[in-house]
């Protein structure tokens, strides 16, 4: 329900660019803007750094462990400012969101409208590459 997470829309992260510690849940290739199967533009937020949904996973499929992911995520959430996490629609930016709080290390904020929305907006900076 509206309030149960902080968010961020286009214009608020936009604002932020440069300042906001951006995660991208999807595959690599997406981010890098190899491959593009679902949205107009390939590519990735500017200043983001790509931390794919599975990475969370263990060998059976499971969440691994709060320490494991510990180990995984404090480089990343170590800092000022909450992480920002997105992914191409929104939903496996959740499944980053789950395992930073499994981990101890919060929640960090929800760009909703993904990459589908910023790329939708060909006046919003796009980067390629790793």
């Amino acid at each position: 329900h509206p309030g149960a997470m902080a968010i961020l829309d286009a214009d608020a992260l936009r604002a932020q660019l440069g300042r906001a510690r951006l995660v991208d849940a999807r595959a690599g290739e997406r981010f890098r803007g190899e491959v593009e199967p679902l949205d107009k533009a390939a590519g990735h937020i500017p200043g983001a750094r790509n931390r794919p949904f599975k990475d969370n996973l263990a060998a059976d499929g499971r969440f691994k462990s709060a320490s494991a992911l510990c180990e995984d995520w404090a480089p990343l959430a170590a800092g000022e400012s909450a992480l920002v996490h997105y992914c191409g629609s929104g939903v496996t930016a959740c499944h980053n969101i789950l395992a930073q709080a499994h981990a101890g290390l919060g929640l960090g904020l929800l760009y909703p409208g993904s990459w589908s929305e910023w790329s939708d907006d060909p006046a919003r900076p796009q980067a390629r590459g790793g």
